[in-house]
């Protein structure tokens, strides 16, 4: 079996004294293409903010038994929660993801800038650095969001809603490219959607986030059964 890069023990999170989640035991595997569900406000970005440090646990812990700390996480948050406006290129939009390695003071360098041209050829976008992020499509800017966080060189990718707001056609060329980046980097993926047909297509294991704030993991055809998708959505 895969190592573990994330194991989280009755773990409860929430904001301020209200928990959202509770008792959550789990576990994210090095290579993992893990995709997560839930009703609405059941808790599913509470989850990735916990796990990013953004907000701290209100009970139990995080283990990282890998590496024996925080593994390092890429970050590609909902696109309408982002502030891109400013006139900057794709290039140093995916050059942002290089920021938490450099610490407060030192400057980009060039093998930075390399990183972030090559994340930009591995999202497809190589051919359009140097245009202004704000004028991009809404796909492209998501491949240009997965870029930046690759250029993180995160031993773990998080996703919220990747593909939240795009036609089929956009919808499919993102998860087309984040399983690719699966298969042949052998990266580890989270992603977050309210998408049942994109879990049933591209994860490789499904957690289920219930109504009553439990998380459910396990293999896709377990938990895409319909017992256990009625379960987790039960009415309030």
């Amino acid at each position: 079996m895969a190592a573990e890069l994330i194991r989280a023990r009755d773990l409860s999170a929430g904001y301020g004294r209200h928990a959202v989640l509770r008792g959550l035991d789990f576990s994210i595997r090095r290579g993992d293409f893990l995709g997560v569900m839930g009703p609405n406000g059941a808790g599913k970005t509470t989850l990735l903010k916990t796990l990013l440090g953004l907000i701290p646990p209100l009970a139990g812990a995080i283990e990282a038994p890998a590496s024996g700390g925080r593994p390092l996480f890429g970050y590609v948050p909902q696109r309408e929660s982002l502030d891109l406006h400013f006139p900057l290129t794709a290039l140093e939009v995916a050059l942002m993801g290089r920021y938490g390695r450099l610490g407060a003071w030192r400057r980009p360098g060039a093998r930075d800038l390399e990183i972030a041209r090559e994340c930009l050829t591995q999202t497809g976008m190589e051919a359009h650095a140097e245009r202004l992020y704000p004028r991009l499509s809404g796909g492209q800017k998501q491949r240009v969001l997965i870029a930046r966080a690759l250029a993180s060189q995160p031993e773990i990718l998080l996703l919220d809603e990747p593909t939240n707001g795009m036609d089929v056609h956009s919808e499919r060329a993102i998860m087309e490219l984040l399983s690719e980046l699966q298969a042949k980097k052998d990266a580890t993926i989270v992603f977050v959607t309210h998408l049942r047909a994109t879990v049933e297509e591209y994860a490789h294991r499904v957690a289920l986030i219930t109504y009553d704030g439990r998380l459910l993991v396990g293999e896709k055809k377990n938990m895409l059964a319909p017992e256990m998708l009625a379960s987790a959505y039960k009415p309030r």
